[in-house]
C-alpha cells in the first residue's frame, strides 16, 4: 500500500509529464517549449519585397517643392508638410509623386515612394532629346515642349527643369503659360511627355517599315532613312 501511495504522489507532482500548462516543456504551453508557441517575428517578412529597391536601380532624385499645411481637427489645427518630388533613371523613365507627414523628411520620403511607383518610359530620340514636338495643360497651366537639337541644352525652369533631368534628356526646348503652381506644372508637363510616340511605334501601328517613314521626309534621302531606322531598331 506505501509503494502505490508513493507513485501516485510522484504522478501528480509539479514535474510530471501528464498535462503541463506553461511550462518550458508543457505540450500544449505557451512558454519557450509549448508546441503552440507561434514565432511574433512574422511582421517582417515584408521587408525587403520593394520592386524598386530589390532591383538595385540608381535613380535620380529632385525635390521640387515643399510647402506648409493645416489641418482643422476638432482640438484646432494640425500643422504638418507636404512635398512634390520627381524621380527618374536618366534613361527615358520618370515619375511625380506628393506626400504629406508632420515632419519634412517623413514628406519627402513618402513623395519619392509615390514617385517610384508611378513611372513613366517615354521615348527618346538619340537618347538626348524628344521625338516630335508636344503640348500638355492640367487645370490652367499649359506647357509646349520642343525637340532641339545637340548642343540646346534644357531650356526650362522650375519644376519642368527637374523632370527633364530626371528624364535624361539633354536637349529640350519648353514654355510654360497660365500658371505657376509647380503642381499643375508638373502634371502638364506629363501630360505632354504621354504623348510622345516613337518612329519604332508608329511603323508597328501601320504596318509599315521605318525607313518608309523616315523617307517621306523632304530633307531626307533613302539612305539616310535606312541609316536612321537601323539606329532606331
Amino acid at each position: 500500500m506505501a509503494d502505490e501511495i508513493q507513485n501516485a504522489g510522484a504522478a501528480g507532482a509539479p514535474g510530471g509529464e501528464r498535462r503541463g500548462r506553461g511550462g518550458p516543456g508543457g505540450g500544449r504551453g505557451r512558454g519557450p517549449g509549448g508546441g503552440n508557441d507561434r514565432d511574433r517575428g512574422g511582421r517582417g517578412r515584408r521587408d525587403g519585397n520593394n520592386p524598386v529597391e530589390a532591383a538595385g536601380e540608381e535613380l535620380v532624385e529632385k525635390l521640387v517643392h515643399i510647402n506648409r499645411v493645416s489641418k482643422t481637427v476638432k482640438g484646432g489645427k494640425r500643422f504638418g508638410f507636404a512635398a512634390l518630388v520627381v524621380v527618374g533613371d536618366a534613361k527615358g523613365r520618370v515619375g511625380f509623386g506628393h506626400g504629406k507627414a508632420r515632419e519634412v523628411p517623413e514628406a519627402i520620403q513618402k513623395a519619392t515612394a509615390a514617385a517610384k511607383k508611378a513611372m513613366i518610359r517615354v521615348p527618346l530620340r538619340d537618347g538626348r532629346t524628344l521625338h516630335h514636338d508636344g503640348y500638355g495643360h492640367f487645370g490652367a497651366g499649359k506647357v509646349y515642349v520642343r525637340s532641339a537639337a545637340q548642343g540646346t541644352g534644357i531650356i526650362a525652369g522650375g519644376p519642368m527643369r527637374a523632370v527633364f533631368e530626371a528624364l535624361g534628356v539633354a536637349d529640350v526646348v519648353t514654355k510654360s503659360v497660365g500658371t505657376n503652381n509647380p503642381y499643375n506644372m508638373i502634371r502638364a508637363t506629363f501630360a505632354s511627355l504621354v504623348d510622345q510616340t516613337s518612329p519604332k511605334a508608329v511603323a508597328q501601328r501601320r504596318g509599315k517599315k521605318i525607313a518608309d517613314l523616315m523617307a517621306r521626309r523632304g530633307d531626307v534621302s533613302a539612305r539616310v532613312a535606312e541609316a536612321d531606322a537601323e539606329a532606331m531598331a
